[in-house]
């Protein structure tokens, strides 16, 4: 009896070593080769712009007012009503203490020469009321017989040229007045003429178009140059989406293609390419990378309603397409990997897995399309780790 225990527990112990021995099948994730529809993508981000933006600029160089009310983004505009910045004409600037000497000095010679003009006036009235005087004498003798004809006529000329000098002489003196005011004005200082600046004509800059405020540039008071941008309007409805595409990927993209927009916090909107511009430009990536980039403009297909919540200068991201099949053979990605200078996968054939050598086609982030090597519903592993080799027991793994 104890022999025979023995014997059955010396059998348990052994059958247990060979069990625990036994190699066990690998859990793999397992996928299926299939027949359908494969589309190849170009996917990168992009936002999205009002097409035509109007800038508001200075005209010329001046004094931006706040204006009220205040103007906020978003704001509704009307063309040629409302009233979207007043300027000013600048107050003078501070002159340094060399140009306040010269120009103190030109203001008391422009004192001077208004005061010789006014006395040279005072000299040719006092010799014009005398010619005056005289020709009433040499036309009385005249009329007397008693005076000579040439006398009379040397009268009125002297007269007639006083007349003229005096002319000539008030004119002068109007020049010498406002050469004073031009010094005067030159001489004065900013804290002097802020308060007639704030009198003077202003110029009011209202809206080209009809619209939304989309950018204030100039916001608060001040003075700004000539040709000085101030505000930005344009129709948030009147959307189109840019993208800085790789000039790599942007050769193989043509006017019409179609693409898909998602990654703006709404449901994909379907869009269009209406151009990829023909030059390119450099740009650095965030990783410090310098890569050339072509400008590809896309347009909205689906209606208004669908991407209404959009604004300008959105993030989005964008899904060109570049290659499109109705009934292409695809392996996922995940189970592709390289054999030497070939792609290949581990085929599931009769519980194990063998490496299978397969030609790769177009392939995009989710499956490839496969040339030759696989058929319809084969299965391949997915993501195979370094356990898996060719030959070797797998397992499909179960999904908790």
């Amino acid at each position: 009896m104890k022999q025979i225990v023995g014997v059955a527990a010396l059998g348990a112990l052994t059958a247990g070593a060979v069990w625990f021995a036994w190699p066990q099948p690998i859990a793999v994730d397992i996928a299926t080769v299939a027949k359908g529809p494969m589309e190849v993508t170009v996917e990168d981000e992009a936002r999205t712009r009002v097409r035509h933006i109007y800038t508001v600029s200075a005209p010329i160089a001046g004094k931006v007012l706040r204006i009220s009310p205040p103007r906020h983004v978003g704001d509704h505009v009307t063309a040629d009503e409302t009233v979207v910045a007043v300027m000013q004409p600048t107050v003078p600037s501070f002159h340094d203490a060399r140009t306040h000497e010269e120009l103190q000095a030109a203001l008391a010679a422009a004192d001077a020469a208004v005061t010789l003009a006014e006395a040279e006036i005072r000299r040719i009235d006092a010799a014009l009321g005398f010619a005056r005087t005289d020709l009433q004498r040499a036309s009385a003798l005249a009329q007397s017989g008693a005076g000579s004809r040439k006398a009379l006529d040397q009268a009125v000329l002297d007269v007639e040229t006083n007349e003229a000098a005096l002319a000539s002489a008030k004119a002068e003196l109007e020049v010498r007045r406002n050469e004073r005011g031009s010094v005067a004005a030159r001489l004065s200082e900013p804290s002097d003429a802020s308060s007639q600046s704030s009198r003077g004509c202003c110029i009011k800059l209202r809206t080209p178009v009809t619209g939304r405020v989309l950018k204030i540039i100039q916001e608060s008071e001040g003075v700004v140059p000539a040709g000085a941008p101030l505000i930005e309007i344009g129709d948030p409805r009147d959307l189109e989406i840019v993208a800085d595409l790789l000039s790599t990927d942007a050769v193989k993209i043509q006017p019409g293609s179609s693409v898909e927009v998602d990654g703006w916090g709404g449901p994909s909107v379907e869009g269009r390419v209406t151009r990829v511009d023909p030059a390119g430009f450099l740009k650095v990536s965030a990783l410090g990378i310098e890569e050339q980039r072509v400008r590809t403009t896309i347009d909205f297909v689906d209606p208004p309603e669908k991407w209404s919540s959009l604004g300008h200068d959105y993030r989005v991201i964008v899904h060109v397409e570049t290659w499109k099949a109705e009934d292409a053979l695809t392996v996922p990605v995940a189970a592709l990997f390289r054999k030497g200078e070939n792609w290949a996968v581990f085929a599931v054939r009769d519980g194990r897995a063998r490496a299978a050598i397969v030609e790769i086609g177009r392939r995009n982030s989710r499956v490839a399309e496969v040339r030759s090597g696989l058929a319809a519903d084969e299965r391949v592993v997915l993501h195979p780790s370094d356990r898996v080799r060719d030959g070797v027991t797998i397992a499909e793994r179960e999904i908790r």
